[in-house]
C-alpha cells in the first residue's frame, strides 16, 4: 500500500518479513467514464490528497505538475506525520482541508465505505461534491493522469507513458517497485536478521543493475523522461535522508554511487521534480511516525543537502527531458515547498527551529 495510517500503527511497523498490503479502492477515472467502477474525467470534480513526505504520493505530485493538471485537479496536502488511524490536514487553517471541509483523510474513506477496514493511504483521489474517495491505487492513478486526462494536459506536456515504450516501462517498473521502492521498506520493517539481509542484498543487486543501465543512457527507458524515472526518483531522493540510516540500507549512500547520484541530481534539477520535494517533511515523517524503529522520535539534523544542486554532467549523454515538449512553468505560490525545506545555505538549522518543529510540538499537545 501507499503511505498508511492504520489503527494498528501504535503496535509498530516491524514484522518478521514485511509484506505490503496492496488491496486498494481500485476504481479509475477514465476519459469517457465507461466500464465498471469507472468515473469520468471532469475538471474540478476531484481533489488529489497527498503528503509530501510520502514517496508514493510524491509520484502523483510530480506527474500532475509535469502534465500541467493543476487547473483540472486541485491538491490538498496533509502534514508530515499522522496519528494512529489517519493522515490529517493539520497544515491548513483550523486543521481542515479548505475544499473537502474535513480534518482527517479517514473521513473521505468512511464516506465511501463506512467502517473502511484497511489503511488510510495517500495519494487518494476524492470526489469533491460527495467527499468520497474514488481511488487510492497510486500506481494506476499516475498512468491514468498520463493517458486519460490528455484533454487537460498543458501545452508542451511530455508523454510520460508512450505507447511504443509501455512494455519496457512496465518491465522496469515491476523490478524497481519490488526491489527498490518496496525493497527499502522490506529492509526497514524486517523483524528478523535473515529477512533484513535478503531484502538488503536484493536492493543493492538491483541498484547495481540500475547503475549499469544508466551508465550510458540518461533516462531509464528511451531518451526522454517517463513514468519509470518518476517512480525511481522518489525513492532515490529519500535515500540518504532516511533509508540509508533509518532503514539500514547502508552499503552505500546514494551520494557514494556516482552514476545513480548524478542521475538523481539530473532529475532533481529538472522542473517538476526537485521543486516538489520537501526534505523536512520527509525526515519528520519517517523518524517520528516509525516509533518502533526510532523510539526517541529524534529527527537527524543532517545530511547536508547542498550536493543536490551540484552539476551532474549527464547532458553529455544526450536525451531530451521533455521529448518534443517543454518544462512546466513556475510552481504556483500556494503549492511551493518552503525554501527552508530544500537545499539552501541555511539548511538544516532553520528547519529544525521552524514550522515543521512547531507543527510536531503542536501535534504532541493534541
Amino acid at each position: 500500500m501507499a503511505e498508511t495510517a492504520t489503527s494498528s500503527s501504535r503496535k509498530g511497523y516491524v514484522e518478521p518479513s514485511f509484506k505490503r498490503d496492496t488491496r486498494y479502492i481500485s476504481d479509475r477515472v477514465t476519459a469517457d467514464g465507461s466500464g465498471e467502477n469507472a468515473w469520468p474525467v471532469e475538471a474540478g470534480r476531484y481533489r488529489l490528497v497527498v503528503a509530501r513526505a510520502c514517496p508514493w504520493a510524491n509520484r502523483a505530485i510530480i506527474v500532475r505538475r509535469l502534465l500541467g493538471l493543476e487547473d483540472a485537479i486541485s491538491m490538498g496536502v496533509c502534514g508530515p506525520t499522522h496519528d494512529e488511524d489517519s493522515w490529517t490536514f493539520d497544515l491548513d487553517p483550523g486543521g481542515v482541508d479548505p475544499v473537502l471541509r474535513i480534518p482527517r483523510l479517514k473521513d473521505a474513506f468512511e464516506a465511501r465505505q463506512p467502517g473502511y477496514p484497511r489503511g488510510i493511504t495517500v495519494p487518494a483521489l476524492v470526489e469533491v461534491s460527495s467527499g468520497k474517495v474514488v481511488t487510492n491505487d497510486f500506481a494506476q492513478m499516475t498512468l491514468d493522469f498520463s493517458t486519460q486526462w490528455r484533454e487537460h494536459h498543458r501545452d508542451g506536456a511530455p508523454d510520460l507513458y508512450p505507447a511504443h515504450l509501455r512494455p519496457e516501462i512496465d518491465e522496469v517498473n515491476r523490478r524497481v517497485y519490488s526491489e527498490v521502492n518496496n525493497g527499502v521498506y522490506r529492509c526497514g520493517f524486517a523483524g528478523t536478521q535473515s529477512a533484513y539481509e535478503e531484502a538488503y542484498d536484493r536492493l543493492f543487486d538491483t541498484l547495481g543493475w540500475l547503475r549499469d543501465r544508466l551508465r550510458d543512457q540518461r533516462y531509464l527507458v528511451g531518451d526522454t523522461i517517463t513514468e519509470a524515472d518518476v517512480r525511481l526518483f522518489t525513492t532515490l531522493v529519500r535515500f540518504d535522508s532516511v533509508y540509508h540510516g533509518h532503514f539500514k540500507c547502508n552499503r552505500h549512500k546514494l551520494s557514494e554511487m556516482p552514476v545513480l547520484w548524478a542521475y538523481a541530481r539530473d532529475l532533481y534539477q529538472t522542473p517538476g521534480f526537485g521543486d516538489t520535494v520537501d526534505f523536512a517533511h520527509i525526515k519528520a515523517h519517517y523518524y517520528v511516525v516509525h516509533h518502533d524503529i526510532n523510539p526517541t522520535g529524534i529527527i537527524p539534523k543532517g545530511p547536508d543537502l547542498s550536493g543536490w544542486l551540484l552539476p551532474h554532467g549527464r547532458e553529455a549523454l544526450g536525451g531530451r527531458p521533455f521529448g518534443g515538449g517543454t518544462p512546466p512553468g513556475p510552481v504556483r505560490e500556494e503549492e511551493r515547498v518552503p525554501a527552508a525545506h530544500q537545499p539552501t545555505d541555511r539548511w538544516p538549522s532553520e528547519v529544525l527551529g521552524g514550522p515543521v518543529q512547531e507543527h510536531l510540538l503542536h501535534q504532541d499537545e493534541q
